[in-house]
């Protein structure tokens, strides 16, 4: 190990790489100060996840870009993915550990948060949560780069200050805090669809994370110094194909998830175009189009009387395959009063 913590220092393009010492001071809980280390990682994990949990409830994105500066769940995600190309398993282990713990802890935190809140904090009633329980194949390509960067900052010196950058972009406490609040407010669903984001952005810095350790040669240092290379490599390929599938894993549910998404737009979309056409000549205009629990949608409109005669429109979605029974219209009557008494307006 001292041969190589010496050579990996610079690349030929000049810049300055992290020895492995620095690497596994970085990511791996070990050493003397083991004891301040888990301190320190476990106060900031409660205190992230409280952050995060106030923020989701005041539906405040500034609070919630605080807890991201603040989470320290990075550190253990890092530390399994340079475990595993350095073939450390007793570090492997603790850090995965640490960070399934650490998301249950958050969790924690986020449902009893929610014991305190009056309101439910779910989907329908808050922006925050909205935004992470129903992840799709962007953010898993979104959690791509993000995870190749924080694997670069942490590899290279010269571009080491990026990692605020990547804690604020990757999303880890968030959508846990969001899942116990989801959980503790009655909806599962949308708790799973917290964790399958959370799960999509490990899986993303592992996958991501792999391959940089690879590009700048750290793979190689365990292949060097084992004494059966061939055993060497046949255990390296396995953790790589067990990361392999664990972004499948993740893919598949974001794929369906992104086909919904883009099915039930679609069917926005047609709904509006028949209400405004519906529409036209009245005087009244559509203000929400919402989708409820199931595949309900319901449109609301402000205007003034009369009602427009929608039963053409019915008949027309019906023909273009959109089951009406799923599809609520509102119409919301507005006035305004002045001196002289009520009038209509439109």
């Amino acid at each position: 190990m001292s041969r190589w913590t010496s050579l990996v220092r610079e690349t030929r393009w000049g810049a300055k790489l992290n020895t492995v010492d620095y690497l596994r001071e970085a990511a791996f809980f070990e050493g003397p100060t083991v004891r301040s280390q888990h301190t320190r990682f476990w106060l900031l994990l409660i205190l992230s996840s409280a952050i995060a949990s106030a923020g989701v409830v005041a539906n405040s994105t500034a609070t919630v870009i605080g807890a991201m500066i603040v989470a320290p769940l990075m550190r253990p995600i890092q530390g399994t993915m340079i475990a595993t190309v350095l073939g450390d398993r007793r570090n492997l282990i603790r850090s995965i550990l640490i960070m399934v713990s650490g998301a249950v802890a958050a969790m924690a935190v986020g449902f009893l948060i929610g014991l305190i809140v009056i309101q439910e904090v779910t989907a329908q009633t808050n922006d925050q949560v909205a935004g992470r329980v129903s992840p799709g194949l962007v953010d898993l390509f979104a959690a791509f780069a993000v995870g190749a960067v924080g694997s670069i900052a942490i590899v290279r010196s010269d571009i080491s200050d990026t990692l605020p950058g990547v804690a604020i972009a990757i999303s880890l406490v968030p959508p846990l805090c969001v899942a116990g609040l989801a959980l503790e407010s009655g909806e599962p669903g949308q708790a799973f669809g917290a964790v399958l984001l959370f799960v999509t952005n490990v899986a993303a810095i592992l996958a991501t994370g792999s391959i940089v350790m690879a590009i700048y040669g750290f793979s190689r240092l365990r292949l060097l110094e084992a004494e059966d290379k061939e055993a060497e490599r046949r255990r390296r390929v396995k953790a790589y194909i067990t990361t392999a599938i664990l972004v499948a894993l993740v893919a598949g549910p974001l794929t369906y998830s992104t086909a919904q998404a883009i099915e039930s737009r679609s069917r926005e979309q047609a709904v509006r175009d028949f209400v405004e056409e519906a529409t036209e000549n009245a005087r009244w205009k559509i203000i929400s189009i919402q989708p409820r629990e199931g595949d309900l949608i319901v449109v609301q409109l402000k205007g003034t009387p009369p009602i427009p005669d929608l039963e053409p429109v019915w008949a027309e979605m019906e023909d273009a395959g959109l089951d009406t029974a799923e599809i609520v219209v509102e119409f919301v009557p507005t006035y305004s009063f002045d001196v002289n008494g009520p009038r209509d307006s439109a």
